[in-house]
């Protein structure tokens, strides 16, 4: 993978609109399957710096049929790379050393889903751990040698203590 810089950028309001179509791609190419679509990672904070590459999570009944859907998705111009390390998951890149998306599929009810839209949802709502986990970010990208799983390991630490603390706000919050 040379080439691929990981590069810490200003939000930019245009994300949103960029995860906006690459969802309605998704529906369309995946027409023949019930999916739920959304936008996770830092690109889905207003306001915090992120790698622009956008994150989308799929939920789908089943792995196994989305994994029919490999021809599809690689014309749609994603490269499936299977699990990529989380069991339970099917994970696809748009883009080679000029990424545009990650598309991270589970199957519907999966605790990853839960852990990932809790993370969004808490650095949306705590603007001040969204501050603190940009500058983790921006740390880990000079630290990181452009090595992607070293980038991931430098800000490991971070993300697990925030998900943790993002899913126990998450469970206080919902009744019964």
């Amino acid at each position: 993978m040379t080439g691929r810089r990981i590069s810490i950028e200003q939000s930019d309001p245009i994300w949103p609109e960029r995860y906006q179509k690459e969802a309605l791609l998704l529906q369309r190419v995946l027409s023949d399957i019930p999916v739920a679509i959304h936008h996770i990672g830092s690109t889905a904070v207003p306001g915090l710096a992120a790698k622009p590459i956008i994150d989308i999570l799929l939920e789908v009944p089943s792995l196994h049929l989305l994994d029919k859907y490999n021809d599809t998705l690689r014309q749609a111009g994603y490269t499936p790379r299977g699990e990529y390390g989380i069991p339970g998951r099917r994970y696809f890149v748009k883009g080679e050393n000029q990424r545009t998306h990650h598309l991270h599929a589970f199957e519907l009810g999966s605790q990853h889903t839960l852990r990932h839209l809790a993370f969004r949802d808490y650095l949306r709502q705590h603007s001040d751990i969204a501050k603190e986990y940009e500058r983790v970010k921006r740390e880990a990208a000079e630290h990181s040698g452009n090595l992607s799983e070293r980038y991931s390991q430098l800000k490991n630490d971070f993300i697990q203590r925030h998900e943790a603390l993002a899913l126990r706000e998450k469970s206080h919050r919902q009744p019964g």
